[in-house]
């Protein structure tokens, strides 16, 4: 209970509560990092099982779906048990579960096998997702809110950047496989840890268990509905962003793979961080003034990435790359503000169902068939087709948010009024 209460009255250092953060970083940091060695190594996997196959792109992105697909589905399972159970021992097995899946990527001996291992990947990542960010909103108070879980979410940009860039150079020195064989052994660490740490006290200990009703009640949250569909459009833009990238970069206009790769890393590395901490950093700044401001800052990014992507596809490289960097800074400028907003609106007592499901559907709307509808707009179009899809979809998120702000400020006084009265 003095954890609790130290929380609530905006203590920075809740007992327990940094080391829990930084753990959560850093197997967030690695879960992205292992997503992401996939599409730094595409043209490889392409070479050894898709060689001289018209649908080759096509089937390629078919990897990111299977791994989505699983992972969409699976997660309100988890989420629905991460808010009755130990959040740490779904998480510790969940990480181990994930870590072997990516260890048996590098045997695969067929493409078929290659598809398995994203499935168990799928599995390992949906316990992980509902239930990290519901301890650290547990530990942290809603005014800190938005700037803690972006140190977290920071882990995506940088994770992934880390994926595209050592995946690329382990590639280039070892080959494909080894790029997953070397994940392993810290996954496996990081997932022991979570089996010492200290599970938070919950907002919603005392109080009565969330009927069905209660979760039904959770699609008449408007802010929550519509902050969903905007993350569906921007995970569906980040979806085929993110695994074409490189390739586009390298096939359609004539960057080396292995230089594309580590560039592409690198400014996702420091767009990627640097907006993700300005996001959160600006939502909180903003919310005294302005009550709605975390889907303000969230719209705001959306519309400024779509001219950028733009502007990326019709520049010259070398200087094409400002244009990604500015694409990339803009779209990674909601990740902290939108999943505080997700919090902030939903009953403590189903935080975690809500995290899932916003998980199934983002990935459903999203992700889920981005990559390979990119993939088949190349295969029978052309790169320029494919990404100014995207950049569409971004300019219709950023929409969505800014008009959904009011909402969002009702809908957030509505949850602390629940959480002050509900028994």
């Amino acid at each position: 209970m003095q954890a609790e209460s130290q929380a609530r009255n905006g203590a920075s250092s809740t007992p327990g509560a940094r080391p829990a953060l930084a753990l959560l970083l850093a197997i967030n940091l690695f879960c992205y990092l292992d997503r992401y060695i996939l599409a730094a190594i595409i043209p490889a996997i392409k070479h050894d099982f898709l060689l001289n196959d018209p649908n080759a792109n096509g089937k390629a992105g078919l990897l990111t779906t299977a791994f989505i697909i699983i992972y969409m589905i699976t997660a309100p399972i988890f989420g629905w048990l991460a808010d009755r159970y130990s959040r740490w021992m779904i998480i510790g097995i969940s990480v181990a579960l994930w870590s072997l899946a990516s260890g048996a990527t590098g045997l695969a001996g067929s493409f078929g096998i290659l598809l398995a291992t994203r499935v168990f990947l799928g599995i390992g990542e949906a316990g992980y997702g509902p239930a990290a960010p519901t301890i650290i909103s547990d530990f942290y108070p809603l005014e800190k809110r938005g700037q803690v879980l972006s140190w977290f979410f920071m882990a995506i940009p940088v994770g992934s950047a880390l994926g595209y860039a050592l995946g690329g150079k382990i590639n280039a020195v070892l080959g494909w496989r080894w790029a997953f064989f070397l994940v392993l052994p810290p996954g496996l660490i990081l997932a022991a840890l979570c089996f010492f740490m200290r599970e938070p006290t919950r907002e919603h200990a005392h109080r009565a268990k969330p009927t069905w009703d209660d979760y039904c009640g959770l699609i008449r949250i408007p802010s929550l509905v519509t902050n969903i569909l905007a993350q569906a459009a921007l995970t569906f833009a980040i979806g085929g962003l993110s695994v074409w990238a490189p390739t586009y970069i390298h096939e359609g206009r004539g960057q080396p793979l292995a230089s594309t790769d580590l560039i592409f890393g690198g400014i996702l590395v420091v767009a990627g961080f640097i907006s993700t901490l300005l996001g959160g950093w600006l939502g909180d700044a903003l919310r005294p003034r302005f009550p709605g401001s975390y889907f303000i800052v969230s719209g705001w990014g959306m519309i400024l990435g779509f001219p950028c992507t733009i502007a990326m596809l019709y520049t010259p490289f070398p200087a094409a790359w400002i244009f990604v960097f500015f694409a990339i800074f803009f779209l990674f400028m909601n990740t902290g503000p939108s999943n505080t907003a997700l919090a902030n609106v939903t009953p403590a007592s189903m935080r975690a169902t809500a995290f899932a499901l916003n998980i199934l559907v983002i990935h459903l709307l999203g992700d889920a068939f981005s990559p390979p509808l990119i993939g088949f707009i190349k295969d029978h179009g052309s790169w320029n087709a494919a990404f100014f899809t995207v950049s569409t979809v971004m300019l219709v998120a950023g929409i969505v948010w800014l008009c959904s702000t009011e909402a969002l400020v009702r809908d957030t006084k509505a949850a602390e009024g629940d959480s002050k009265t509900r028994p």
